[in-house]
């Protein structure tokens, strides 16, 4: 089973942007790494239950995030 792996990266104006790869369009910024890495799970979650929505298949998880 897959893991969503979170990247982490500080931007040069002190925002932290999180993204998952493995999902095209889940991207968020946060003020701290905690924050950016809590909203691009909510979006990841989101962007998940759209594509169960609508049909599409989805990658089946273990678990569901991980920190990089």
């Amino acid at each position: 089973m897959a893991r969503m792996v979170i990247e982490l990266e500080l931007e040069q104006d002190g925002r932290w942007i999180a993204e998952i790869d493995a999902l095209p369009g889940a991207l968020a910024y946060g003020e701290t790494r905690e924050q950016a890495a809590r909203k691009v799970e909510a979006l990841a979650l989101r962007i998940l239950a759209d594509r169960l929505e609508s049909g599409e298949e989805i990658p089946a998880l273990d678990e569901t995030f991980s920190l990089a």
